[in-house]
């Protein structure tokens, strides 16, 4: 296990609630953002004196970070780099919303230690845009890409949705296109999953979505047509230029240990997994919640199928100093002959069209652990 740690910083404000969006946020004022800022501050001193390893990537999340504006944001990124011992070649990403991407400060963001953006596009297409309640335009995340690149950002990602409503082959292409254009060097592509507590939920019933068969071909063209521009997929959502893959959440698929800060944000260090709990109040009381131990081999398994280099046998043989069963193999061998594994001679690897039926697939391997 790699002795350097992971930060994620949970912002939980938003100006609006996308109606497919399940993670917790909540609408705010400017002094509720100056009050937040401190309490965050509060517990990244709190978390320091628990851990002396180094910390390699660290992500502000949300919600929408951008909504802090840059002078909070720089306050919390410098609490971190002042109480942490923080890697020289850190991976520090903060979201973006391109709504308020086109006013943000990228020059001081980028002074004070921030050096990956991630933007919330999810679709080019104004129709598809409005359906799923973005409150920006296509222009509006073009801006945020060019301002971040004039302020010296480098390392720059754009998220897209897949089977979303209205969406097509081509209107997916566009998208995809655009993504291209503005010169990113990273796309997180994620087929829309409809959650209970959305109200994308409430009226699924009258949503035009596309089926099982078209969200796969939409799927499995999306995973073509990103190779095609120089976009490798390394993990079943994720697709980069060479060298750009996000650190942050490999950390996360190699099973390395990472601390989250923030309400409804999750941890997993010295062996244990806990989190804070959807609620501001109970973060701010530093009530933390513990959900057992982690990082065992069936964690370990499912987590490094997830990424296109799939389950390595050394690494395996490493961590918990024993074999992966022979079983294993052979039943991967067997989804194989059908197109959705490969087996090579030091590991085993999902498809693209393995990755489609992920769950099931990886809920049959793990009989073998």
């Amino acid at each position: 296990m790699s002795e350097a740690i992971s930060l994620y910083i949970h912002i939980p404000f938003c100006k609006s609630k996308c109606p497919y969006c399940d993670f917790y946020s909540t609408k705010a004022s400017e002094s509720d953002y100056d009050k937040y800022t401190s309490v965050l501050i509060d517990k990244i001193n709190f978390w320091s004196k628990k851990t002396d390893k180094e910390v390699s990537t660290v992500y502000f999340g949300g919600g929408t970070p951008s909504v802090l504006g840059a002078d909070r944001l720089c306050s919390v990124l410098s609490e971190i780099i002042n109480q942490f011992s923080i890697c020289k070649t850190a991976e520090i990403t903060v979201e973006v919303n391109p709504d308020t991407g086109k006013i943000l400060d990228f020059v001081k963001l980028y002074k004070c230690g921030f050096n990956r953006i991630s933007i919330g596009l999810q679709s080019a297409v104004e129709k598809e845009i409005k359906t799923l309640g973005r409150i920006h335009s296509p222009e509006d995340a073009r801006l945020t890409v060019n301002r971040a690149r004039a302020a010296g950002f480098k390392n720059i990602s754009l998220d897209l949705m897949m089977g979303i409503p209205y969406q097509t082959k081509e209107s997916l292409k566009n998208s995809i296109d655009f993504c291209n254009n503005c010169g990113v060097t990273h796309i997180s592509s994620y087929i829309l999953k409809i959650e209970e507590k959305t109200k994308f939920y409430q009226i699924k019933d009258s949503l035009v979505l596309p089926d099982d068969d078209e969200q796969a071909e939409l799927y499995l063209f999306a995973v073509d047509y990103l190779n095609t521009l120089g976009y490798k997929q390394y993990e079943i959502s994720n697709f980069a230029k060479t060298g750009f893959e996000s650190r942050h959440n490999c950390n996360y698929w190699k099973c390395s240990e990472y601390i989250g800060i923030g309400p409804s944000a999750h941890s997993f260090y010295e062996g244990k997994r806990f989190y804070y709990g959807r609620n501001s109040e109970e973060f701010t009381e530093n009530k933390i919640i513990y959900d057992g131990t982690g990082g065992n081999e069936e964690e370990f398994v499912m987590l490094s199928l997830r990424m296109r280099n799939g389950l390595c046998f050394n690494e395996f043989k490493k961590r918990y100093n024993k074999s992966l069963p022979s079983a294993l193999i052979s039943k991967s061998e067997l989804y194989a002959k059908n197109g959705y594994m490969e087996v090579f001679p030091d590991r085993i690897a999902l498809t693209p069209k393995g990755f489609l039926v992920s769950n099931t697939i990886i809920s049959d391997l793990l009989n073998y652990i």
